[in-house]
């Protein structure tokens, strides 16, 4: 384990934080709500080849989707499989979408820390070397064996040691997950021979590239989050992050898109979307919070097509306008069906209080909807009654737009206005500032 105390110690890692970090976080996350369901974590043995003697935990939902996406999701150090699960909101998005999650137990000891992942031995940095990573993909394996699941739906995430393992997966086996999701992580190689001091965006790449020498099939595509007060692993290994992947699809560092889907969080987009960096301002070493495993599960298709999330599971919340700062506004706290929505000073009632669903549909006091009054530039945007229908569906987009998914047209505040009162259509979408949109709450 001498390789990993070099590679913490080269970028000012404090171990004693770490521990005393991840054991904290560990049991804060313990206090997210149980899920009502049947299901329950259960330990799988003989799951295939496992040099790294690691454990399995399986999650399957009551409802399994036919042929179901696969997610690994992972520890941090002095962490547990069963803790991650209980403190996470994996499985309870398993619960509404189908998928099945796969908790591997670390094993690995390293400076006064138990229960690593091993992303620093010759054995893990290489394809087929060995390692924690061949036994996470037998584990993969078994259960797409097991349950009929989809190879083109196997992805990773993981939390501090389970981040770092993430995009080692994802460097050493690109033939087997298609996407990951690190919170709080480093770069892969980043513990190995190469140390984790700043590096080009080539040289970041070739790492991954030289992971699994010969490969020319798709790369997977990343979505990393880092908080700006993290005390463990530097803010600063976001950008390592995405300089990496970015070289490794062939991209420029520059985002094409930068916005602020939730209060505090900072994403930039960049290529076509192969690779997002989230910000979240003023977190330390304890993500995800709540809310960020929708948007984890949402990047990887496993919510079959959903509209990317505005708000936790089953919350609440407003939507400003960028342009505006004001939000969506139901008159008088209306609810009769009809009313127009308009631009109002932001005050946290419940008439400025909207929830979407796994329908796309975005909802105001629980069953009156988001509704188009037409079809076409300048249809009336209003409240109505939640009934199904295509014009009450919504796409919320990562440019901050949000899009009618029967008209295809962006939701606007009418003649740019940006005062009380202005009201909302459907306009063409030209990427002006009244179309732009972003949670506040």
């Amino acid at each position: 384990m001498k390789r990993l105390a070099g590679g913490y110690a080269g970028i000012g890692f404090d171990l004693a934080a770490l521990v005393a970090v991840v054991v904290t976080a560990l049991s804060m996350s313990l206090t997210v709500a149980s899920r009502a369901s049947a299901a329950a974590l259960t330990e799988v043995t003989n799951f295939g080849a496992n040099p790294g003697n690691l454990r399995m935990y399986l999650y399957v939902p009551d409802r399994v989707a036919p042929r179901p996406g696969v997610l690994v999701a992972m520890h941090g150090c002095n962490g547990w499989a069963p803790g991650f699960h209980q403190g996470t909101e994996f499985a309870s998005l398993a619960d509404r979408y189908g998928f099945i999650v796969v908790y591997p137990q670390a094993n690995k000891s390293a400076n006064g820390m138990s229960n690593c992942f091993d992303v620093w031995s010759n054995e893990a940095l290489r394809h087929g070397g060995g390692s924690d990573p061949v036994s996470i993909v037998s584990m993969a394996t078994y259960v797409l064996q097991r349950y009929n699941g989809d190879p083109q739906r196997v992805f990773a995430t993981g939390f501090s040691s389970g981040a770092m393992e993430t995009n080692n997966l994802l460097a050493t086996y690109p033939d087997v997950f298609r996407a990951g999701a690190p919170f709080a992580g480093v770069p892969y190689g980043c513990l190995g021979p190469a140390g984790c001091g700043d590096k080009t965006p080539k040289q970041w790449g070739d790492l991954v590239r030289n992971a699994y020498p010969g490969y020319t099939g798709p790369r997977p595509r990343v979505m990393a989050w880092h908080g700006t007060a993290d005390s463990v692993l530097p803010y600063s290994m976001l950008q390592e992050e995405a300089d990496q992947w970015t070289d490794v699809h062939g991209l420029s560092q520059t985002p094409a898109s930068t916005d602020s889907p939730q209060s505090g969080w900072t994403r930039r987009v960049f290529g076509s979307g192969q690779v997002e960096a989230y910000t979240v301002t003023g977190a330390g070493h304890d993500l995800p919070h709540r809310g960020m495993a929708a948007y984890a599960i949402h990047f990887f298709g496993l919510d079959d097509g959903s509209a990317t999330p505005t708000t936790s599971p089953g919350g609440a919340g407003p939507i400003k306008g960028v342009g505006s700062g004001r939000c969506v506004d139901v008159p008088g706290a209306a609810t009769a069906d009809g009313t127009a929505v308009q631009l109002w000073d932001c005050n946290g009632r419940t008439n400025q209080q909207w929830t979407q669903t796994s329908a796309g549909e975005l909802r105001v006091y629980g069953g009156k909807c988001l509704d188009a009054g037409g079809s076409g530039n300048g249809a009336k945007i209003q409240i109505y009654s939640c009934h199904g229908g295509a014009n009450q569906k919504w796409r919320v987009n990562t440019d901050g737009t949000i899009t009618g998914q029967q008209s295809g047209l962006c939701l606007d505040a009418v003649g740019q206005g940006t005062a009380n009162g202005t009201q909302l259509q459907l306009y063409t979408c030209h990427g002006g500032a009244n179309q732009k949109w972003a949670r506040t709450g």
